[in-house]
């Protein structure tokens, strides 16, 4: 997995430099794959399709985990809320429980650490104001505030939903005054600028101060 090695050899560069950082790990397509194929074999609750995805990340985080080594903190953090005694520079996450989704649980981990903002790693580029698998003249949206995402997409969390942010996360972010930039994970050197302050490629979410 060469993308995923590239990002562990970034986040050891930047330790290096002393810089620390929390991970939540979400549970992506073989999440959605997983929910799918049990689908078909019977009707799935709510619950259990949560608990199918939280299994997923569970696994995906244990991976992440071990490719770090050394820096991580000992086990993952299932509970974004519980105390953390940060000895190592990296905390790696996984889900939590039904209804509270990956993004959920970064703004809760948040919170939790006092960090005022949340880079969320997908495989859009930016947010746009349409479906740009769908609609060839859908725009990028270099800068919203909450309340518009949430008009976008509603307000309503479901497994497996197809938001570019949990809208139950975005109330409490928008709560918390948090900044989320939203970008894309395969391009690791976009999110060095990030992480520089440089100009980037991405949305960020934030309400006017």
């Amino acid at each position: 997995m060469p993308s995923l090695s590239r990002f562990i050899d970034l986040i050891k560069r930047r330790v290096g430099r002393g810089e620390r950082f929390a991970l939540i790990v979400g549970g992506g397509k073989v999440c959605r794959r997983y929910q799918a194929a049990a689908t078909k074999i019977r009707p799935l609750t709510l619950t259990e399709l949560d608990w199918l995805g939280i299994k997923v990340t569970h696994l995906n985080a244990y991976f992440v985990l071990t490719a770090l080594g050394d820096l991580a903190h000992e086990s993952v953090i299932e509970n974004p809320t519980q105390k953390i005694r940060l000895k190592k520079p990296v905390v790696v996450g996984a889900g939590w429980k039904p209804g509270c989704s990956t993004d959920h649980d970064a703004v809760l981990l948040a919170e939790n650490l006092g960090a005022k903002t949340v880079i969320n790693l997908s495989n859009i580029d930016y947010v746009y104001d349409a479906d740009p698998r769908i609609n060839s003249a859908a725009q990028p949206i270099k800068l919203m505030s909450w309340t518009e995402l949430r008009k976008m997409f509603g307000t309503e969390w479901q497994p497996g939903l197809n938001s570019p942010f949990d809208p139950v996360a975005a109330r409490r972010a928008q709560r918390l005054k948090l900044k989320v930039i939203m970008a894309n994970g395969r391009n690791l050197k976009n999110l060095e600028k990030i992480l520089d302050g440089d100009n980037f490629r991405g949305t960020i979410i934030q309400d006017p101060s």
